[in-house]
């Protein structure tokens, strides 16, 4: 759950290795404020 608390964070350096990844997480997990009453 760590990576996905600091998805918007720390998203630049995970991007910048698996642009994919991120792109597939995107529909998964809201952002912002969204992420947390989803989560």
């Amino acid at each position: 759950m760590g990576k996905v608390h600091g998805s918007l964070a720390r998203a630049g350096k995970v991007k910048s290795q698996t642009p994919k990844v991120e792109k597939a997480e995107t529909p998964k997990t809201p952002k912002g404020r969204a992420h947390k009453p989803a989560f």
